[in-house]
């Protein structure tokens, strides 16, 4: 693989990151689940290293992602600095520094899994990624925490 082929590749894993974080900041979750492969996982690991969530395909991560606020909920999602490689024209992999915001609506009903009223986040995406018929998915997203801030 050439240069511009690399540099292309990591162009285009750039903007699939992209809309991962919009369509999670708008509430898309069947969007958000279709950046993935059909049997594509999802996993969010608390700052002690442990597993928070596990999600495996399109539709468990829509429902288990899509169930984790309300509707009138505030996300923001920042992704920075990225270390991608393309290892050939069909498999990537990298990794982004990433910010989130949760801010909850006042009637919020809190959860198990999310019994906080805000949540402010710190951490790293680690991504896998392949290229089917032309067009990249998300085949493992990783989630890893440095620091999670609550307030209840």
């Amino acid at each position: 693989m050439d240069a511009v082929e690399r540099l292309s590749i990591i162009e285009d894993l750039r903007r699939l990151m992209a809309r991962y974080v919009y369509y999670a900041d708008h509430h898309r979750w069947q969007d958000l689940a279709g950046l993935f492969t059909p049997a594509g996982t999802f996993t969010p690991h608390k700052p002690d290293g442990s597993v928070w969530l596990h999600m495996e395909g399109r539709e468990q991560i829509a429902e288990t992602v899509g169930a984790s606020g309300g509707a009138d909920d505030v996300l923001i999602h920042h992704l920075f600095s990225d270390e991608i490689e393309a290892v050939s024209a069909t498999s990537a992999h990298g990794v982004w520094a990433m910010e989130d915001i949760i801010v909850r609506a006042e009637d919020a009903v809190v959860n198990e899994d999310f019994p906080f009223k805000g949540m402010h986040g710190f951490g790293h995406y680690h991504a896998q990624f392949v290229n089917v018929d032309g067009r990249w998915y998300i085949a493992e997203l990783k989630q890893t925490r440095l620091r999670l801030d609550f307030t209840y």
